[in-house]
Parts: C-alpha cells; structure tokens; sequence
C-alpha cells in the first residue's frame, strides 16, 4: 500500500522518523512517552494500539505539530521527524483529527467549516468548494440539493454546526482534514461516538481517501476489529514510566494478532473476538421509580423572540417516554443525530423539555421540588450526577485530586469515596497532574469519578466507554454494577454493547431525528 510520489490527487505522502523520542507534559514527573524509535514509510497505513495513558494521542499532537504550545515546563527528547523535518514548521502537511471533535469545530456553517482548513492552505475556491462536497460524502454528511450527491437525508452548506450530535461532529472534523489532502492523516479514536454504521462509514471514508491519494495514515483506535483490514502494520505502544522502550511490539496485523495474543489481551488491546470478564450482577430487580420522562420533546435551542411572539424551538426528537428506577440500568440507543444526548441532558435537569416533563419521584427529590431543572446546583449535584460526552466541559481545577473534591467540598463532606475511586479508576498517578494534559480514556475516567465522588442516587452518562482500554473497561463497568446492586439508577448514552449487557436493564432506542414517540422496553439491553 505504500507509495513514494505524489499521484493524480497532488498527494505528497509523508515520512515519519522517531529516534529516542520522549516527551514529558509540564507538571508532570513521568513521561507520556519515552524511547520510542519507529519509522513509517511514505504511504505506509498503521494502526497504534497500548492501554490508556500509553503516549498514543501525546503522539499524535506531536506529528501535528500542535502539542506543547501552552506547557513552558514540557520536556522533550530525542527526535521526531516528518519527511526529515520537525513536524511545527510544516503547515498542512498533517491533519490531525482529535479524540473530541467539539475542539475542531471552528465556524457556526457546516460547508465553512470544511473548507476552512483548505482555505488556510490557498487553496483555489473552485478547487475547495469540490473538496467540500466530495468531503461531506465521504464521510456521509452529504450536502442536500447542491449537486447529484447529495441525498433526501444530507444536510445543507448552511447547516448550523451547534445543531450537529457528537458523532456528526466526528465526521465533520474528518471531512475538514479530508478536504486539505493532507500527506500524513492522523486519526485519534475517530469512530468512538459513532453508531455501528456510521463506524464502518467512516472507515470506509478513510479508506477511499487512502486510496485515491496514497497518503501515510497513523490511526488510534482501541478496537482493533474496525481497521486491521485497512492497515499495513499494527504498532503497539508502552506507557512510558517503566518501560526501556516505547515500541512493546510492531509487525503485520495478522501476525500481531496471531503471534501475540495473550500479550496483548494483558495490555488492555481490544483483539478480534476478546471481551473482558467483569462482575456479574447479584441483583437485576427493579427498585423504585426516581426520575420519569412523559411525552417529551428535546432541544438544545433556546426559544427565540420575534416582535411580540416567543418562538419556541425545533426539537430533534418527540414523544421520549421512559422511567429511571433505583438498582436499575437504563441504555439510551440509536443512530447520531437521534438526540440522545439532548435526551439525556434533560433527564437530568440540565435542559427543559420542549414539550412534555420530566418529574423526580418525593424520594429522590427530597423536597427540591418535582422538576429537576427548577433546582439549584447543590441540590442537583446530589441527587443527579451527569458526565458530559466532552469530558473537558467538566473540569473546573487545576489538579486531579483538586476535581475528585470539588463535589464533596461544596457538599460539605469530606469525600470519603475518591481514594477508592482513584485506585478503581486507575487514576493513583496521576493525582497532582492537571486534567487537561491526561489521555482521552483517563480523561473520561476521571469525568465519571468526579460525578461518583458526589454520591449521586442517579447516574446520567453519555458515552461513558470512550477511549478506554479492555482493563480500564472493566474495571469501570464492574464499578457501575456494584453500584446498580446498591441501589443507584445508571442512564447511559452508548453505542457499546457489550457495556450494555453488562449493566442489564432496559433499552430507550430512539429513532432518526425528530420521528418521535420512543418508549423504553423492559429486558431489551
């Protein structure tokens, strides 16, 4: 698959060359990643696998030549190479497609958005406004009633870019480094928000890029099942702490796979075919009812005032019905773009139906009142705990233990539960680094325990297995069964389904956006 020369597209593929490179994040005392020595021929296709926290998204921002720009105190070693230069003078020559793609979106117009990076490169506009459209197809955000590709079911140039889900803003941020025609295209777990289809979607897309360009392609990905039969190569890293080399292993990715097997099932790798064991559940009754949806309508707008009139906004989904009881799970499903975040933002006090309501049973409540979005933030930490899809949306301090107390602190306990959960949670060295420099999967790990360390009765969680390794994984489903056999209700956004039958429960599955009238049924996860 590998190719030296630029082809028809114009498509320089790049080379990438690491000799004894390391890299410390500022206030850190361990490196993220340490001795890596690795070579990628122009055009090579690899897939880069390791637990979480191994240094894989460290280097990925290092070949975009973004990281390091607000750390002073960071500390680098070795080299780090592309086409034998340092990877910060090459404007363009990478495209970086980050873990949260929330981070990327940069103008309020989807079309804009794609060719805004094209255009940072002086690109010709009939040239970008090409790209665009064949950008958005690929990655099956087609652009409705521009030209013969689009589709009844695409959305427009003009589509506001606040209005997307969080995995059509996955394929938005794909679409933009699509349309610069990179030659190197970096990819940092690009279909972890995605519904199943739209996973085998965006791989494709990848795909079809590859090979209408010949560019070189270094993608994170902990499922090794989506990519194995794109790549060339399967490079698997070490954290760096205690390791003489960052490379653990490096070959083909059948022999990889065949070869080592139980090494790496050991390092966290999700491998074909594999999935962890976890803590069966002791109990799967149902307790009491603590929140309730009833024909709800959900938006992320606002209404809007025109002259004398209040214009109320256009909700993305209709006729959600559905029930949070005590010990119970509840799996909230379906295809991007369904609402299901909105959904569950509202569920929990945090946005107003547009239409129906959402009532607390007296005893979750406690006297707050029956409308969850009437209560103050104390009472509503409390009782209600979220964790926001974009983990980043919750960090408030400058430190890891710092976050785990902000909840007990402004209770008025002393947090007896963070030390359990940062040993659960696999956070115990990293408690005196900032959040902001952790891993995606340490990331959301620590957005769950911030919301636990609060004692929460109801737990909200959108996509709460995002970026985690199959160790990290398990260890964070068995953590939510004990609490489900505890009493606590666990509503979760999700895609994985194997988290879902773990947990048990039922299954909310919304349909595409705005068809309405869902209704959660007993025993479906």
């Amino acid at each position: 698959m590998a190719a030296s020369d630029a082809g028809a597209s114009g498509v320089r593929p790049a080379a990438v060359s690491a000799r004894g490179w390391g890299w410390r994040h500022a206030g850190r005392a361990a490196p993220a990643v340490q001795g890596l020595d690795l070579d990628i021929a122009p055009g090579e296709r690899v897939l880069l696998l390791g637990p979480s926290g191994a240094g894989k998204s460290t280097l990925l921002h290092a070949l975009a030549g973004v990281l390091g720009d607000e750390e002073d105190d960071a500390d680098e070693t070795g080299s780090l190479l592309i086409d034998g230069q340092v990877p910060r003078g090459q404007r363009g020559r990478a495209g970086l497609m980050q873990q949260d793609p929330e981070t990327q979106v940069v103008l309020s117009r989807l079309g804009d958005d794609v060719a805004f990076g094209a255009e940072n490169l002086a690109v010709p506009r009939d040239e970008i406004w090409r790209r665009v459209h064949e950008a958005l197809d690929d990655v099956g955000l087609r652009s409705a009633g521009e030209d013969a590709a689009g589709g009844s079911g695409g959305l427009p140039l003009d589509h506001p870019t606040s209005a997307l889900s969080g995995g059509q803003k996955q394929r938005l941020a794909l679409a933009g480094i699509l349309a610069m025609r990179p030659g190197l295209i970096l990819l940092d777990e690009p279909t972890a928000n995605l519904d199943p289809d739209g996973v085998l979607d965006v791989r494709d897309a990848v795909g079809r890029c590859l090979d209408k360009t010949g560019a070189t392609l270094v993608v994170v990905e902990h499922r090794v099942s989506v990519w194995k039969d794109l790549v060339d190569r399967i490079v698997v890293l070490q954290p760096g702490t205690a390791a003489t080399s960052a490379v653990l292993l490096d070959g083909p990715p059948d022999q990889v796979l065949a070869e080592a097997r139980d090494l790496l099932i050991g390092a966290g790798v999700w491998v074909p075919g594999f999935v962890p064991a976890t803590r069966r559940r002791t109990s799967a009754g149902s307790g009491g009812l603590l929140l309730a949806a009833q024909d709800v309508a959900v938006s992320r707008e606002r209404p809007r005032r025109r002259g004398f009139r209040t214009i109320p906004p256009v909700p993305v989904q209709t006729g959600i019905t559905a029930q949070a009881r005590a010990g119970q799970a509840l799996t909230v499903t379906g295809p991007n773009g369904a609402g299901k975040s909105t959904f569950a933002l509202t569920l929990a006090g945090l946005l107003a139906p547009v239409a129906g309501k959402v009532s607390a049973a007296v005893d979750l409540s406690g006297g707050a009142g029956i409308d969850p979005f009437t209560w103050k933030a104390k009472q509503l930490i409390s009782r209600i705990g979220t964790v926001f899809q974009e983990p980043e949306h919750q960090f408030v301090t400058g430190s890891v233990l710092d976050e785990l107390m902000f909840g007990p602190r402004h209770l008025g306990h002393g947090g007896e539960r963070v030390d359990e959960l940062v040993e659960r949670l696999r956070l115990t060295h990293l408690v005196d680094a900032n959040p902001y420099t952790l891993s995606g999967g340490e990331k959301r790990r620590l957005s769950v325990a911030t919301v636990l360390a609060a004692h929460p009765r109801v737990l909200v969680l959108d996509e709460p297995t995002f970026g985690q390794d199959a160790n990290t994984w398990a260890e964070l489903a068995s953590f939510l069964s004990e609490l489900l056999d505890a009493g606590t209700s666990v509503v979760s956004v999700t895609h994985d389904e194997e988290f879902s039958a773990v947990l048990g429960g039922t299954e909310l599955r919304l349909g595409p956006a705005a068809r309405g009238g869902a209704r959660q049924e007993a025993g479906a996860a």
